[in-house]
């Protein structure tokens, strides 16, 4: 069987790419990083270390690498061979390898009827609709008939923490133990892709929401809220007492919302909350702050991890999401002069003031009840 991975990073190699391993695939990784692609067609294989007390080392092989600015067409004929596509190359990148993607398909439908599923596996709600959508603008309208015919574009939601590192080996990662990765069943074209650590559901969105109102709003609320308080890492943070009241406030008001919202068994959700703030306190995955904090005005947008929870929480419960309103005011105050959203966003806080700043990153309008909430809890940290 033959995989196609576009993004040769941490989360492509240490997640993605280890299930595909597993689960009996050759898997191509598609990146634009010569060195890892050299590195990966010399070697052949690569370790992944599951970062726990009891560390276990794990070897991936029966892997190859294309670099697709030096070699698009090489790109190309994977697609045309492949029997499932996956991409962890993060939101913005998608776009850029869409284009390659809509050639490889095109070509491939000329040559066989064989169905084949692209699965988006980024850290984002409908990644590979949004794939989708890029690849689409590249096709024409009898394309677009053909390839609806012909390939699944499924959404998934992924969790794994794989934090920034550094190994003497290019290609050695360290990821947690615990992962999960969940795709939308109706979406799949043709057998479903046979990997062991894949869940299929009929309806995602309840799972994808569940995971970014968990875990990313809970290490957003850990970043955030322990950059204002001077940390450097998420353990230093997370051990602080201050940190762990707000995330653990968050995140019952998020899991409030989900379980009033999907119908989440209550016990079974507190459950899962207090395993995510157990991975968060793992010290052998812990990350920069900088990192997890990195990006806020995309954080802060509508349908994103702390916006839309705290206004799930409002509609369904009628009170006021005091920590979620903490947490995105610590990251309205995020400051990082190497990340280009927190400049910006910071001076649109300098040049509209914070209210008018924080509408047009949220999508909040005028009125709306959130902005006095979140407006109370930025000026009551000391402005």
């Amino acid at each position: 069987m033959e995989a196609v991975h576009f993004g040769a990073g941490n989360i492509g190699r240490g997640f993605i790419g280890l299930l595909l391993h597993q689960a009996g695939y050759h898997t191509t990784f598609v990146d634009v990083n010569e060195a890892v692609i050299k590195e990966i067609n010399e070697k052949k294989q690569y370790t992944v270390v599951l970062a726990a007390e009891e560390s276990e080392s794990l070897t991936v092989k029966n892997i190859s690498g294309i670099n697709s600015i030096q070699d698009p067409g090489k790109v190309i004929q994977a697609i045309v061979h492949a029997d499932m596509i996956t991409t962890a190359v993060g939101p913005n990148v998608l776009p850029i390898i869409a284009e390659l993607i809509a050639k490889g398909l095109k070509e491939r439908a000329k040559t066989t009827n064989q169905p084949l599923n692209i699965i988006a596996c980024e850290n984002m709600v409908g990644g590979t609709s949004f794939l989708k959508e890029k690849v689409y603008e590249h096709l024409t309208q009898e394309e677009k008939t053909t390839i609806d015919n012909l390939f699944g574009f499924p959404d998934a939601a992924v969790d794994r923490i794989v934090p920034n590192q550094k190994h003497d080996n290019l290609l050695q990662v360290s990821v947690e133990p615990y992962y999960e990765w969940v795709v939308e069943e109706p979406a799949i074209k043709g057998t479903k892709p046979d990997v062991n650590g894949i869940t299929f559901v009929d309806d995602l969105t309840p799972y994808i929401e569940r995971k970014l109102f968990t875990v990313n709003s809970g290490h957003a609320a850990v970043a955030y809220v322990g950059h204002q308080m001077g940390y450097q890492t998420i353990t230093e943070a997370i051990n602080d007492e201050k940190v762990q009241e707000i995330i653990k406030g968050a995140l019952h008001e998020s899991g409030e919302a989900l379980i009033r919202t999907y119908d989440f068994n209550r016990e079974e959700h507190q459950a899962y909350t207090e395993k995510i703030i157990g991975r968060f306190m793992n010290p052998y995955i812990s990350d920069e702050i900088t990192r997890v904090a990195r990006g806020p005005i995309r954080k802060l947008g509508a349908r994103e991890r702390l916006i839309r929870p705290a206004s799930m929480y409002m509609d369904v419960t009628g009170k006021e999401p005091t920590y979620l309103a903490k947490t995105i005011a610590a990251a309205l105050k995020f400051t990082n002069e190497q990340d280009n959203e927190a400049v910006k966003l910071q001076k649109m806080i300098a040049d509209q003031g914070v209210q008018e700043a924080l509408k047009e990153v949220s999508g909040l309008e005028a009125g709306h009840p959130l902005l006095k909430v979140i407006l109370n809890a930025y000026n009551e940290r000391g402005d």
